[in-house]
């Protein structure tokens, strides 16, 4: 899980979280995207199941603010 960002405001904020195994990211999810991407066959197929769910599509947006924008505002 990662914060990218150009300034402390919630718009120029960008959440990333990558799931990976034995060192090969199989499947992110980007705010900017918003949905989850996979990378792999397995990661494909979770996209596709985790995608259909909005509950966990609207959890993981709103990381962009619990997690990052708290976070963000200490490091900048």
């Amino acid at each position: 899980t990662r914060c990218v960002f150009n300034s402390s405001e919630l718009k120029d904020i960008q959440f990333i979280r990558s799931y990976c195994y034995n060192k090969l990211e199989f499947i992110r999810f980007n705010n900017n995207v918003g949905k989850f991407v996979g990378y792999t066959e397995l990661g494909v197929k979770n996209a596709e199941i985790w995608n259909s769910n909005p509950s966990q599509i609207a959890s993981e947006k709103a990381l962009r603010e619990t997690y990052c924008l708290h976070n963000v505002g200490i490091d900048y």
